[in-house]
Order: structure tokens, then C-alpha cells, then sequence
């Protein structure tokens, strides 16, 4: 889903506006299963494994990390993650994506947001995945009266999550296409929508102390979205689990964390000093500053890799 396209920014501060998300590490039951899954239903290279843990993407910097631990559970009415999106650069990859899930027979549900164009489905451990391409030529959202309203360029409403012209969008594709063509190296991940307990703490930790800008924030949909730059979203915020949700047990399926990569070490030291001022712990790792949000959501903070 997403949000309206004019920020609502700090007076003081913003997170540097060349910011985007990275890798998505997931704890899962069994490596073997999710790295088949996420080779074969999504087309994911495996970039390397080792032990309990492999790596996938697109070929180029890691989009997926999955670490295998024993005796895990899925929980449901928790915190954590909503789902993870996977952009595409265009139409015509979203409906290679789309062909292999269809010719797979892997369940799915494609939706039109109008900006863009989406297909959501869960992964074999009920992981949430949005498959998405931008689509801006053919609208909008925008809040009116403490709502999101979706407008197509034509002035027209929506609700902003119709049913995918499907064929229109196969269209792009050759005649002659075969499902199996793998990720375009271009693919990235997206934006990330958590799970949380309150919106307005959530906010309050990713914007007033990570420096997202509020792209939209709405007390009737019981949701926010922030992001850099004046991207739609990186980030999803909703509390539709319930004030009373709390953080998954230590022996659960799911997110471990999410990264958000900044585009230069200075970008990275401003947040850091944000959060020190803060008095929130923090961990420093290889991958970058370990970090966990009120509903103990795990965060790294990163310079994002030369390509």
C-alpha cells in the first residue's frame, strides 16, 4: 500500500534522502525448504551458503538472509514483520514474477494500489512478500479527513487495492516467454511494513530519532508510513494486531531484522548520534549498528555497499 508523495519532514532533521532499504534476514525452520522456495517461486540466486545461513538475491549486493535454528514455531497476533517488498524496475519483470508464480500454481494475490502494481503472498514459514512495481503514471494516494484516498490521474477514486488487470500486465511479455528467468539485477528490496503496538511510539522512534520523514500517518487506518527522499515508503507501520501484541518468543519463524542503508559513512554517523543521544542501546556488528525498536523490531544501520 502507499502512502500520499508529499512528506511531512522535521524541522531539524531528515535521514539522509539517498537512504533505502538493503538486506532482510529471516530466522527460519528449514534452510533447504526456504532456499528452494525462494529459488524456484521467485527466481532468488543463492550468492553463498555456509553452515545454518544463506544468502540470496539478485546477484549483485545481498537482498535475503535466512538463518536456520531448531524448534521454531510460527506465532500469530504478534509484532514483527507484516511483510517484505520486492521492487522491480518495470511492469514486464513484475509479470515474469507473476508468470512463475502462476505456472507454479503458488498461491497469490495480485492487487493494483494504482501507483503501483502488486502481488502479495507468504512465503512456506508465513512469511509476508510483496512483489511490486511503481506505477505513478496512474495515480496517487493522499490523505483527506484523517484518511488514505487513492486518486487515478483522471480524478477518479479508488480504494486503492482493486483486483490486478492481470492480462494487461501479461501483455508485456513476449509471445514466446517461459517462466524461470531469474531476478533482474536491478531488483531491491523495496520497503518493509512491521507489525507494531502503538503507531504513534513506532513514528516516533523511525522519524523522530531515525529521521524518516511522515509521508502519511492515520488514526482511522491505524497506520503510518515514513520514508527518505520522498519515496512513497520504506517503511509500513501498523498496529493491526492490537495495543496487547507483543514481540515473537525467542523460538519463533521470522524477522530477525531489517537493514536500512545509508548512502555514506557521515549519513550513517549523523543517526548514530541521534541514537546515542537518545540513550538507546545499540550494538555495533559487522554488518553495521544493531538497534531494536519499541515493539523490539531488529534494525542495522548501514553504509550502503559500492557497487
Amino acid at each position: 500500500m502507499n502512502p500520499p508523495a508529499t512528506p511531512r519532514a522535521r524541522a531539524d532533521f531528515s535521514i539522509h534522502p539517498a537512504t533505502l532499504m538493503g538486506l532482510v534476514s529471516l530466522t527460519v525452520a528449514s534452510l533447504d525448504n526456504q532456499i528452494a522456495f525462494y529459488e524456484t517461486a521467485l527466481g532468488f540466486k543463492l550468492h553463498r551458503r555456509g553452515g545454518h545461513q544463506a544468502s540470496l538475491g539478485a546477484g549483485g549486493a545481498d537482498l535475503l538472509q535466512l538463518t536456520e535454528a531448531p524448534n521454531l514455531k510460527r506465532y500469530r497476533g504478534t509484532t514483527g514483520l507484516y511483510h517484505f517488498a520486492v521492487l522491480f524496475p518495470n511492469r514486464r519483470e513484475l509479470a515474469r514474477a507473476l508468470a512463475r508464480l502462476q505456472a507454479l500454481r503458488y498461491r497469490n494475490h495480485p492487487t493494483d494500489h494504482i501507483s503501483t502494481k502488486t502481488t502479495y503472498l507468504d512465503d512456506p514459514e508465513g512469511n509476508g512478500i510483496e512483489l511490486y512495481c511503481e506505477s505513478p503514471e496512474d495515480g496517487r494516494f493522499t490523505i483527506e479527513d484523517n484518511d488514505f484516498v487513492t486518486r487515478r490521474t483522471d480524478g477518479t477514486l479508488s480504494d486503492g487495492r482493486e483486483p490486478l488487470d492481470v492480462a494487461a500486465l501479461f501483455r508485456h511479455l513476449p509471445a514466446d516467454e517461459k517462466p524461470g528467468a531469474p531476478l533482474p539485477p536491478e531488483t531491491r528490496v523495496g520497503h518493509v511494513h512491521l507489525h507494531v503496538r502503538n503507531v504513534a511510539a513506532a513514528v516516533e522512534f523511525y522519524h523522530g530519532i531515525i529521521g524518516f520523514d511522515v509521508m502519511g500517518h492515520s488514526s482511522t487506518f491505524q497506520a503510518a508510513f515514513v520514508s527518505a527522499g520522498g519515496y512513497h515508503h520504506h517503511l509500513g507501520l501498523n498496529a493491526w494486531q492490537g495495543a496487547a501484541a507483543a514481540p515473537p518468543p525467542a523460538d519463533a519463524v521470522g524477522l530477525r531484522h531489517f537493514t536500512i542503508d545509508l548512502p555514506d559513512q557521515a549519513a550513517l554517523d549523523e543517526v548514530a548520534q541521534r541514537i546515542a543521544a537518545a540513550g538507546i542501546a545499540c550494538q555495533l556488528l559487522p554488518e553495521g549498528l544493531l538497534v531494536h525498536d519499541p515493539c523490539q523490531n531488529g534494525v542495522i544501520l548501514s553504509r550502503r555497499p559500492t557497487p
